[in-house]
């Protein structure tokens, strides 16, 4: 069983901007990483196996839909706290953030923003004590850097509507009980519903043999002819801009994510570099490892910066897509390329379960394609550069 020993690198002490409140609630969820998720985590990629039993953890610790307001079973936190939050889970595992961010981010967010009161009352209470796992259907076989392609239907049947169409690539999906989908009706708008576990026609199929996000839980959304209650349509969702919505708060959260990923990196090839004897000296001794960490410290710090400043303009409602999108794009690449120094520094013991390098390689390998892969966040910032959107 590996030893969490974890240190926070603050070269440009990024804590003197950070309130009591957000130390604490940082400091929390970091106990909470290094006495459930750092101990097991390992045994259970390497298994291919969902720990489920975190789900139920995490909703009593606050983790899911912490921006929410307290009525409805959130924190009523603001959006520092959520990345902070966000920062700690993917320390521990990029799988781990994936189910934290689906069930905050891509459920409770369109739930609370685009449904009834009587829906945010029914499911947002479950969801955030994690009584109840939710997913996030948008993306399908054929469309997924092209969501306005979808093929899903939903078809007006009276008391009800018909919902047909598949979706694919949904973290959560296998275990989820309730699944927010996106689909388009008989005048080609794009609607969200809500549809429930045990709906007849409804089916999760669970994704096998991944060689990444190996404990998470991903699956397809079949739906063959699934009456949806009419009182299950998202009222105020009308377009793709709503799911494009959730996608924003969703990628925020994995911005911070990625950055907790590499500072776990980082942790992990100093510590290694100062330990490992070679040539009757540690390596750390030697200019280009010291090279390595220096780099990686550089753009952990970067990312901290960018991260303080969009927490700081969400928390205004002045965070727009294209600064979302340089953050989650330029954070998960920083994250990859430190992962892959760090498995260097660690030399033949980087492949190896003793040190967590590898795994989170692995898992930024998702990471980096998912919410929107690297080159559409890049095509994202140079429509926003230039007024031109070059994916159309």
């Amino acid at each position: 069983m590996r030893i969490d020993n974890f240190e926070s690198p603050d070269l440009y002490q990024v804590d003197d901007l950070l309130s009591d409140e957000h130390k604490l609630i940082r400091s929390t969820v970091r106990a909470f990483v290094k006495r459930e998720i750092s101990p097991i985590i390992d045994d259970y990629c390497q298994k291919a196996e969902f720990p489920y039993y975190l789900v139920k953890k995490m909703g009593e610790l606050g983790i899911f839909g912490p921006t929410i307001p307290v009525t409805y079973g959130g924190g009523g936190l603001d959006y520092i706290s959520y990345g902070l939050m966000m920062q700690e889970i993917e320390r521990g595992d990029s799988g781990m953030r994936s189910t934290a961010s689906v069930q905050g981010s891509l459920v409770m967010f369109p739930i609370f923003q685009f449904g009834s009161e009587q829906q945010k009352q029914k499911y947002l209470p479950k969801l955030a004590s994690g009584e109840f796992l939710g997913c996030f259907g948008l993306t399908e076989p054929d469309f997924g850097s092209n969501p306005s392609g979808m093929l899903s239907t939903l078809q007006d049947a009276g008391d009800h509507y018909i919902l047909n169409g598949s979706k694919m690539w949904i973290s959560n999906s296998p275990k989820a009980d309730i699944a927010v989908v996106w689909a388009r009706n008989e005048a080609g708008r794009v609607k969200g519903v809500i549809v429930e576990r045990g709906m007849e026609g409804f089916s999760t199929p669970e994704i096998h043999n991944k060689w990444s996000l190996r404990a998470s839980t991903t699956g397809e959304l079949i739906f063959d002819n699934v009456k949806i209650p009419k009182d299950n349509l998202l009222p105020h969702a009308d377009g793709l801009s709503a799911p494009l919505q959730c996608l924003d708060s969703a990628r925020y959260g994995i911005a911070w994510g990625a950055l907790g990923a590499a500072m776990d990196c980082y942790d992990a090839a100093k510590r290694y570099a100062l330990e490992r004897i070679q040539f009757d000296k540690p390596i750390a001794s030697f200019q280009l490892i010291q090279k390595k960490l220096a780099e990686m410290l550089t753009e952990i710090t970067k990312a901290q910066l960018v991260c303080l400043r969009l927490g700081q303009l969400k928390n205004l409602g002045r965070a727009n897509t294209a600064q979302i999108s340089m953050a989650k794009r330029n954070n998960v690449e920083i994250a990859l390329h430190i992962a892959r120094e760090a498995r260097q520094i660690h030399g033949g013991m980087g492949i190896t379960g003793e040190y967590p390098i590898m795994r989170h390689m692995m898992n930024l390998e998702s990471v980096v394609t998912y919410e929107g892969t690297h080159d559409i966040h890049l095509l994202i910032l140079g429509a926003e550069i230039t007024g031109i959107p070059a994916f159309k």
